[in-house]
């Protein structure tokens, strides 16, 4: 199957182990030497619109890509299962 990096920053990441979406790929990171891909970069999600920055990045290497289909790429890395915020800001502001 012949990808496009444009075609492989549209697939969603899951975890096989843990079954949580990791984010989408957002940057490859290749040996320039050998020309290899060495790992898929998924940007840290942003803190509060973008103001106070982004979570730290999630960097997978190449090794740990299972499979690649047509709608997301499975990984078989270890990842916290990230809890979801059960209220934000503006929904404390309103109690």
């Amino acid at each position: 199957m012949l990808c496009h990096f444009s075609d492989l920053r549209c697939k969603e990441v899951i975890s096989i182990k843990t079954g949580c979406r990791i984010g989408f790929v957002d940057d490859i990171e290749f040996d320039s030497c050998n020309a290899k891909i060495c790992r898929i970069v998924v940007f840290g999600r942003s803190r509060c619109f973008g103001l106070l920055g982004r979570e730290d990045d999630v960097c997978i290497n190449w090794s740990d890509i299972a499979i690649i289909g047509e709608d997301t790429v499975l990984v078989s890395c270890d990842f916290p299962r990230i809890p979801k915020r059960k209220g934000g800001f503006f929904k404390n502001l309103l109690k």
